[in-house]
């Protein structure tokens, strides 16, 4: 059975779960006294900034002592408290002699979200502007003005070409309609039948076919043979009684 959940993140074997035992260890103990240090330096530079000589000079000794500790127990580095204690003392030296010195305080923002992201949406827009062409001249103004209208035509003829079709094709079909229930009637077809089967059959069919009869004698082609007359349609078979 496993030690651990098929889902755990830490440690499984056991050199890896004893680092961490020590690493817990060694935080508890030496996070106290990091956190003491770093009190005792920003207590002496606050007091050297007001202008409190006394405190300043007071908690001096207290922070270079507490870095020191730090150090010897292996919180911090030994050269990081070194370079802590100096930085600490010139600061002091010039808080107290007068000059402007800057704090440990961190620096917080003045400006919310809403202010950045109108900043940065006026900073966008003023780099595009900035990188857009300058005034065009005579020939690109008409080369432009030639791209625009050819792209309209080109957008308007395929609207226009699939509008003719269904509207050529209306009259056809309807002429297809009647024929056929013209043909039903004849023989005995139901006309409901018929006039579901018309829009198939028209689809199906040729455009030569969709032509009028009385159009094509009318006008026959030059050098061609006489078209056939039209057979009349077959009488129905009726059942004998």
């Amino acid at each position: 059975m496993a030690h651990s959940a098929r889902n755990w993140k830490g440690a499984r074997t056991p050199q890896a779960i004893k680092r961490d035992r020590q690493a817990a260890r060694r935080h508890e103990v030496n996070q106290p006294r990091e956190s003491r240090a770093k009190t005792l330096v920003t207590k002496t530079l606050r007091a050297a900034i007001a202008g409190d000589a006394e405190l300043a000079t007071a908690t001096l000794p207290e922070a270079e002592s507490a870095l020191d500790k730090a150090a010897k127990t292996g919180a911090i580095h030994p050269n990081a408290a070194a370079r802590r204690k100096s930085r600490l003392m010139r600061k002091v030296n010039a808080a107290l002699a007068g000059s402007t010195v800057v704090g440990t305080a961190r620096v917080t923002k003045s400006t919310g979200k809403a202010a950045a992201a109108k900043a940065a949406k006026a900073r966008v827009a003023a780099s595009r502007a900035a990188k857009a062409k300058g005034e065009q001249t005579a020939a690109g103004k008409a080369r432009a003005a030639v791209h625009r209208a050819t792209r309209g035509e080109a957008t308007e003829a395929p609207a226009a070409a699939a509008a003719a079709p269904t509207a050529a094709t209306k009259p056809a079909a309807r002429r297809t309609a009647s024929t056929a229930k013209a043909a039903a009637a004849e023989h005995g077809v139901p006309a409901e039948k018929a006039a579901k089967e018309a829009p198939r059959r028209a689809a199906k069919a040729p455009a030569a076919a969709k032509t009028p009869r009385a159009s094509r004698a009318a006008a026959p082609a030059e050098g061609a043979a006489p078209a056939k007359p039209a057979r009349a349609p077959r009488a129905k078979k009726q059942p004998e009684p």
